[in-house]
């Protein structure tokens, strides 16, 4: 393997685990909102205290999201 094909080859794989890397942040933070949202919703059918608990666990979930967003950046 000449030393231009090495070079590309590590230039695409870094640049694919950044997609990933990404990917992982986004997913991660919709996932803790929908969570929120659902639990949210869940509770406020079942006690009837609608829309309280959605809103509140609505900002649970994005402050759980921005929590998790800070913990990946330290690595």
């Amino acid at each position: 393997m000449s030393k231009k094909q090495n070079t590309d080859k590590n230039k695409t794989s870094e640049t694919l685990r950044a997609i990933a890397h990404f990917s992982h942040i986004g997913v991660t933070m919709a996932a803790s909102v929908l969570v929120g949202v659902l639990i949210g919703k869940y509770l406020d059918g079942l006690l009837g205290t609608t829309p309280w608990l959605l809103l509140v666990f609505s900002l649970l979930g994005a402050g759980a999201a921005i929590k998790v967003l800070f913990n990946i950046s330290k690595k």
